[in-house]
């Protein structure tokens, strides 16, 4: 029997698991990715891609690649009756708060396929075919067997597993964590087609009515369209008891326009889940993605929240597996996604209720009050600044979590626990000096400062960055100041005191024991 040995075994070739690859290879980190699938999907499945998961895939390369191939959301028109009454303009929805101000739609097998693309082209690829039978773990590891569709029984010993395989997720299973949470009787349809009508293919179209909703989703393509809508609660059938003629009579019943629909690559039924873990791990072994939380489709965060748990994860298993941190180090992994999980239920529920749910005054909201008020809260400077950091994931925050030590930093402007807002620093993102997969100093100062590179290694690169209006605005002061960075780009504290010594303290805290 063949045995293999590897720093971090990934069961599951999705979205997360693929991206948590990309982020191994950033840091040098070995790793076996098992699917029992034979490759990428075919299916286009989650279509949104957030701008925080821009600035994610920027770090691979990947963030032109993905726009070139997917469709800005530039704006939102509000069907109802038939008629356009309301329209968002959404291109620049987040201008100022990220390098990506608005959505793209990019289905997910073509992320998938950028993922992969990337793997491969750093020589790694995926054991396709291949099943989990079973693993134990133990103070020194795990041990997995996994079988490939020949029938061969593979051992792999790595030092950590990553459960990224999905909903039914043998993995969570297999560690005996729980997944409650609720399902909504409402069946879901969603379909890839083409649409012939008199609207522009420049956006998202949303029918509203009374008991259900539709939603017309631009892809690339002439006239291509990512289709998603709701049944009425009087239609019980069980899914798969749908056929799909009666899904294209509710399309246009609802929508109330004339439309024809064709070219139908791909059509599914499903009823919406809303559960999540009681722990994102259980010794050597975590869970990432959809095998740790599932939960409406409203504001597109599921694919997007999976790349975020492998973002946050990654870099601590690195720095354990480097022995440059104490394994307590990924106690802070559940601490910081399982609330953020929780947050992503509430809202993403609330989202949801707002769009489809039955109550006649949310129904007399939806489709009075809100179409012709849209435009003109989207507009608002308010209201983009608060709900831009909601929908695209840039809002996530970790203030109350063991790795952000808050000295003195104000609350109403950046906190440690934030990701570093984004500003320009000589007209270029300041992101763009923050590409390497390490913690990053920041010394905010308009006069000249030594090389503070040694005594770091490579664990810490350093900027000087002049304080101008924006800078002065973000952080709410006019004086020198440090930021100390993790390596996902999240602030670990803000000092007044330029040295060294604050900087000392964490890694060492780190290194020792968070």
């Amino acid at each position: 029997m063949k045995t293999t040995n590897t720093d971090v075994i990934i069961i599951g070739a999705g979205p997360t698991g693929l991206s948590l690859a990309c982020q191994f290879i950033r840091y040098g980190i070995d790793f076996v990715v098992i699917e029992k699938n034979e490759s990428i999907t075919p299916f286009s499945k989650a279509i949104g891609v957030q701008a925080r998961t821009l600035e994610i895939y920027d770090q691979l390369g990947l963030a032109q690649p993905a726009i070139e191939r997917g469709t800005i959301a530039s704006r939102v028109r509000l069907v109802e009756g038939g008629e356009v009454r309301g329209e968002m303009h959404l291109a620049n929805f987040g201008k100022g708060l990220s390098q990506y101000p608005f959505m793209l739609m990019l289905e997910q097998s073509k992320n998938e396929e950028l993922l992969y693309k990337f793997m491969k082209s750093h020589g790694r690829d995926v054991l396709w075919k291949t099943e989990l039978e079973n693993f134990t773990q133990d103070a020194t590891g795990v041990t997995a067997q996994v079988k490939s569709v020949s029938g061969e029984i593979q051992t792999i010993k790595g030092k950590f597993l990553v459960g990224c395989d999905g909903a039914s997720s043998p993995v969570r299973r297999e560690l005996g964590l729980t997944f409650e949470g609720s399902t909504f009787e409402r069946l879901f349809y969603v379909a890839d087609a083409r649409v012939d009508w008199e609207l522009p293919h420049d956006a998202l179209h949303v029918c509203l009515a009374r008991e259900v909703f539709c939603a017309f989703f631009p892809m690339k393509g002439e006239n291509r369209y990512r289709i998603v809508g709701t049944f009425p609660e009087s239609k019980n059938q069980e899914q798969g008891e749908v056929l799909y003629e009666e899904i294209e009579q509710e399309i246009k019943d609802k929508a109330q326009l004339k439309l024809e629909i064709s070219d139908v690559r791909w059509f599914s039924l499903y009823k919406v889940h809303s559960r999540r873990v009681n722990k994102f791990s259980e010794g050597k072994c975590f869970l990432a993605g959809d095998s740790a939380h599932i939960h409406s489709p409203a504001g597109a965060q599921g694919m997007n929240t999976g790349i975020q748990d492998a973002y946050n994860l990654a870099w601590k298993l690195a720095l354990v597996i480097k022995g440059v941190a104490a394994e307590s180090l990924l106690e802070t992994y559940n601490e910081e996604r399982l609330a953020n999980a929780k947050r992503l239920l509430e809202s993403t529920d609330r989202m949801f209720e707002l769009a489809a749910g039955s109550h006649w005054l949310l129904s007399f909201i939806r489709t009075t009050i809100f179409p012709p008020l849209a435009g003109f809260m989207a507009s608002l400077e308010t209201v983009s600044k608060r709900v831009f950091p909601l929908i695209s994931q840039i809002g996530v925050n970790y203030r109350g979590a063991a790795l952000s030590e808050h000295a003195g930093d104000e609350p109403e402007h950046a906190e440690a626990g934030d990701r570093l807002p984004y500003f320009l620093v000589g007209g270029k993102s300041i992101f763009d000096k923050l590409n390497e997969p390490k913690f990053h100093l920041l010394v905010f100062s308009n006069r000249e400062h030594g090389n503070w590179k040694n005594g770091f290694g490579d664990l810490v690169d350093y900027h000087v960055i002049p304080i101008d209006s924006h800078v002065s605005e973000i952080f709410g002061t006019e004086k020198e100041f440090m930021v100390f960075l993790r390596p996902d780009n999240y602030i670990a504290f803000i000092s007044p005191e330029i040295s060294l010594d604050h900087v000392r303290d964490y890694l060492n805290r780190i290194a020792e024991g968070v």
